[in-house]
Formats: C-alpha cells, sequence, structure tokens
C-alpha cells in the first residue's frame, strides 16, 4: 500500500470501489491534473461540530496531496430537506436563511481547509437553470424501487409516516451534483452511501467517470451513546472557545477515548494501538483523556491555548475553583424569572434549552441547584450563575 493510501485510509470506514480511487491517484500523478474531492453540505444550521469535521479533515489531507476541494453549498436541496436517518421531513429554509447560514458554515470549515484549494459551489448555479423536461429525464434515470430500497424511506411508508416526492428527489439531486462539479470523489458520512453511490449512477448515466465513494464513522456524542448533534447538547463546537472544548472532551465516558483518538484526532494507527494497551494495562483514563483534550484543543486552536486550558480546567474542577474569567451580566432589574435569567446572559441559547438544563439538575444559583422553571431569582452583588459543568456567569444587579 502506498504512503498516499495509508492516509486515505485513516479514519475510512469504507472505499467504494477502492481499485477505482487507486487507479484515479495514479492517473492524478501521471497527468499532474488534481482530483476533485466534493463534500456537500445543507445550509440548514449554522453552528459546525468537530463530528462534522470528520470527513472535512480528509479533504484537508487530500488538499495537502495536491488536490481541490469542493464544497457545494445545497441552497437548493436544503428546501427541501435530506431525509436521510430522518423519521419525519425537515421543514423547509428560506434562500436568505441558507445564504446566512452557509457563509457562518464556511468561516467553520476554513478553520481546517485550505482556502486556496478550496471551491465553493451553489447548487442554485445549475438548479435555477433546470427545466421540467430535464428534471423528468433524469427522474427517469432511476426506478421506485431503487429508492424504496433506501432504509429510510422504506422504514418511513412502513410506519406510515409521511414521505414526500420531493424527498425521494433528493438522492437525484445531489447525484447530479456530482455530474455538474465533475467530482472524482464524493465524502461523506456511511448514512450518505445511498445518495453518494446514486452520484455514482448519475455521472455513468451522462457518460462520465465515476465518482470514488469515501465513507466516514459517525463521531458519538460527548455522552458516549447518541450520534453528535445540538438537539442533545452533546456536541463540541468548532467555535466553541479551547477552555470549552477542553472540559467537554474531559467529560466524555471512558468508552469513548479511543474513537474521539481515532475520528477527531490526527493519531496514526500505530499510536492508536498503544492507547488502546495502556487503557487494557490500567492506566488512569483520565492521564489519557488529558491527552485527547490537548490533541483536541490544538488541532483548532494552538498547543499553548491547548495547555492553558488544561490548568484552568484543573484549577476548576480539582481544586474547586470558580474561573476567573467568567463573563458579566449587567441586570437592572433586583429579580429576575430564572429562564430569562439564562436566554438573556448568553448561558442558555433558548427557552427550551434553558428549562432542559433546569429539568436536567444541571443549573445552579451560588451553588443552590434550580429545581423548578418557575423560581425567580433574588439578585446580590455576587450572583453566580452555573449551567452544567463549565458555563458560568457573574450577575450584577441594577441600582
Amino acid at each position: 500500500m502506498t504512503d498516499e493510501m495509508k492516509i486515505i485510509k485513516r479514519r475510512v470506514e469504507e472505499i467504494i470501489p477502492e481499485e477505482e480511487l487507486i487507479a484515479k491517484l495514479a492517473k492524478s500523478k501521471k497527468t499532474g491534473k488534481p482530483l476533485r474531492v466534493k463534500y456537500g453540505i445543507d445550509p440548514t444550521g449554522s453552528d459546525v461540530h468537530i463530528g462534522h469535521l470528520v470527513p472535512i479533515r480528509k479533504m484537508r489531507e487530500l488538499q495537502d496531496m495536491g488536490h481541490t476541494g469542493v464544497i457545494i453549498i445545497g441552497d437548493f436541496t436544503a428546501q427541501i430537506g435530506d431525509p436521510t436517518g430522518r423519521d419525519t421531513s425537515r421543514p423547509p429554509l428560506s434562500a436568505e436563511q441558507a445564504k446566512k447560514n452557509a457563509e457562518r458554515y464556511m468561516d467553520q470549515l476554513y478553520t481546517v481547509l485550505d482556502r486556496d484549494k478550496t471551491e465553493v459551489r451553489w447548487q442554485s448555479e445549475w438548479f435555477s437553470k433546470l427545466t421540467l423536461a430535464d428534471t423528468l429525464q433524469m427522474m427517469g434515470k432511476f426506478t421506485l424501487a431503487q429508492f424504496m430500497a433506501h432504509d429510510t424511506f422504506r422504514d418511513r411508508y412502513e410506519k406510515g409516516l409521511p414521505l414526500g416526492m420531493h424527498e425521494i428527489m433528493y438522492p437525484i439531486l445531489q447525484g447530479y451534483d456530482s455530474v455538474v462539479v465533475e467530482a472524482d470523489i464524493e465524502l461523506g458520512a456511511t448514512e450518505q452511501k445511498f445518495n453518494i453511490l446514486t452520484g455514482r449512477d448519475m455521472q455513468r448515466y451522462f457518460g462520465m467517470e465515476q465518482q470514488v465513494a469515501l465513507l466516514f464513522p459517525i463521531l458519538v456524542g460527548t455522552d458516549g451513546v447518541n450520534k453528535m448533534g445540538k438537539s442533545l447538547n452533546n456536541y463540541i463546537a468548532v467555535f466553541d472557545p479551547p477552555n470549552e472544548k477542553y472540559g467537554k472532551v474531559m467529560s466524555i465516558p471512558d468508552s469513548a477515548i479511543v474513537e474521539y483518538f481515532r475520528l477527531a484526532t490526527n493519531t496514526d494507527e500505530e499510536e492508536l494501538a498503544k492507547i488502546e494497551a495502556e487503557l487494557k494495562s490500567g492506566t488512569n483514563p483520565k492521564f489519557i483523556k488529558q491527552r485527547l483534550a490537548r490533541s483536541i484543543v490544538s488541532l483548532y486552536h494552538s498547543e499553548e491555548e491547548a495547555l492553558a486550558a488544561e490548568e484552568a480546567f484543573d484549577r476548576q474542577f480539582s481544586q474547586g475553583e470558580v474561573p476567573d474569567d467568567i463573563p458579566v451580566f449587567d441586570c437592572e432589574e433586583d429579580s429576575i424569572w430564572i429562564v430569562k435569567l439564562l436566554t438573556d446572559s448568553g448561558l442558555c441559547k433558548s427557552g427550551g434549552e434553558a428549562r432542559r438544563m433546569i429539568k436536567q439538575n444541571a443549573v445552579s444559583v451560588n451553588d443552590r441547584k434550580i429545581e423548578s422553571e418557575d423560581e425567580v431569582i433574588e439578585l446580590n452583588d455576587e450572583t453566580v450563575v452555573k449551567v452544567g459543568k463549565r458555563r458560568y456567569c457573574k450577575v450584577c444587579k441594577g441600582n
């Protein structure tokens, strides 16, 4: 196996087909023409977490080999909603919101990608020009039986859940993206396998050389059980500050340590084997987790910031100190409803999150647990509010 293939196969669960990828790499080296590596995003949200970046970091490795990363902004399909892995359809998104989300999304992707080797394309470039005849011709390349073999579609149909015709179109539209940008490789999570292979079929129908699929495992959230995501508050965001990233990594269960090293860092297979051996030999998992946290923080910030985050974490949790640099919230009232306090201060992004954190016994005021979302907090000059293990705020009351 070549050194290039060793790097490419790291963190990848499946390559379809591997022999075609080897041939593409050889052809690229011979002709000097970079491969075009595609990754599509649906800008239905604006926050990117480190689970999203598993394939993006592979794109960067391919860029470092001289290839071109092609990011497809799904501003058109975002208004349909990717049904992959969902029991219900996703609500439509306005074009304005899609654009705003995509811009923030790219800011986060550029913490990893090489801007000079990244091509950003918007689906509206080509889908706004397609005629109904073009669309019907594409649909005619596939059968309903093919799509009903897709787990998501079949499950929803069998459960009697709504399944719109527009959702069945989603894989076809994603496949057409590959035709337009002339993708050589498409990156995606394992749950995207059907859509990416549809792209191969679509390219074949258009008489093109077919793309190779690189499929990645899905990173588990900080709870060690569920897929990383915002709704479960078990994610590590790209824009989380170093201390927040470090603390979240330290909160993962020991059972997830090796998976995080494999998928969220640049650790090679030899080092992974050593880490697994250390854990089996009885080494305190805390020390290994500290290495993991430093590695992840360094990846998005710097080694200096990673060490500073470790020192702050140690002071806070080993010595029980409240951080020195907690934000201050000026409140004009002498008392305030706890949910409003949490949202106005920025400790929670929404009233729903605030209520959820209270129900989880994760909110305290001056070290007293808040048990009811109806509570009204009497403020003084030393009111310290804490949410979870790492979010703090000092409240200064009005005069």
